[in-house]
């Protein structure tokens, strides 16, 4: 359960490994090759963003606009990673039918496709919207596809940690789209997401441990143990909870989130302490996977209730 990695994963990311012959692409290939679930997930933080800065003057074609280059620029992004990760998805049971290892996308059409995407997405923030929403857009792509899924995630158990960097990035997008500026509860919704993501993929990594040991990604529970990565899940959500309160300080939201942000908090620290007295780790995991979901989906939900019952 908590052996050892053993097998290494390739480090020429420009070597072309052997897919079989399948049939063409389909237009629904490409779009799962943008990943859409974690678009939409990501979509919402930016939205959140955009509502806490602009409710009180809320112009939905900027929101159009942000949401479409936000929204490209993630799709590129996921494309180019399905590029780079063409060599390891075949092992993992949970990507290897994905569009690329099952030969119905060639590896460079990936890669071009997910290049103009952002570089398209990018575009659309600079004329649209705004320069400091493009350049945080432009920062989370290059983090995400070169520091992240280039470099540390086949390197370091700290890749969960600096992929999170790039996650975090769009409800600053939304914030920034509205403000032309980052003024400190945009740091707060950064941090927030930033502290939320680890706890949330740890779970994740304990689910998919066989998996991510057999393709050589050197996740935390895969290298040091499930009882490392609960410490780590317990340090995380530690500062995930007094963060979420903080943007209470900040008086963007009132009471209402207040309420929510301690009442969701308890149970998030009750299950991550959970962890320590379970016996069946991926089930615990399993539980903690989906209430991290729940948690943030709830959080953002009460981000945009409680401005908009106050105005």
């Amino acid at each position: 359960m908590e052996q050892p990695m053993t097998h290494q994963s390739s480090g020429n990311l420009l070597a072309e490994p052997q897919t079989s012959v399948a049939e063409k692409a389909t237009l629904r290939d490409f779009w799962i090759l943008t990943k859409p679930g974690i678009n939409a997930s990501n979509l919402m933080a930016a939205f959140t963003g955009f509502w806490l800065a602009g409710h009180e003057s809320f112009n939905f074609g900027l929101l159009l606009a942000t949401l479409l280059g936000t929204a490209l620029v993630i799709a590129g992004g996921c494309a180019v990673n399905n590029y780079i990760d063409r060599d390891i998805d075949p092992m993992m049971d949970r990507t290897k039918d994905r569009a690329i290892p099952a030969g119905r996308i060639q590896p460079q059409t990936a890669l071009w496709f997910g290049i103009l995407l952002g570089l398209f997405g990018v575009a659309v923030l600079v004329t649209l919207v705004n320069p400091v929403a493009a350049l945080l857009a432009a920062i989370g792509y290059v983090v995400y596809v070169i520091f992240y899924s280039a470099w540390t995630k086949r390197t370091t158990t700290w890749n969960t940690v600096v992929g999170s960097i790039s996650g975090a990035v769009p409800p600053m997008i939304g914030w920034a789209a509205v403000t032309g500026s980052l003024e400190w509860p945009a740091w707060i919704l950064f941090l927030f997401m930033f502290f939320w993501q680890p706890a949330h993929f740890f779970a994740l990594a304990i689910m998919k441990t066989e998996d991510y040991r057999a393709a050589g990604i050197p996740m935390l529970p895969v290298v040091k143990g499930f009882a490392k990565t609960k410490r780590q899940t317990l340090f995380f959500v530690l500062f995930t909870i007094p963060i979420s309160i903080l943007l209470f300080t900040s008086g963007v939201v009132g009471w209402i989130y207040l309420g929510v942000a301690i009442a969701l908090g308890i149970g998030f620290l009750w299950l991550t302490l959970d962890g320590y007295r379970s016996k069946a780790d991926e089930a615990w995991a399993r539980r903690l996977f989906l209430y991290s979901l729940f948690y943030l989906t709830l959080m953002q939900v009460a981000m945009f209730l409680d401005p908009a019952l106050l105005s």
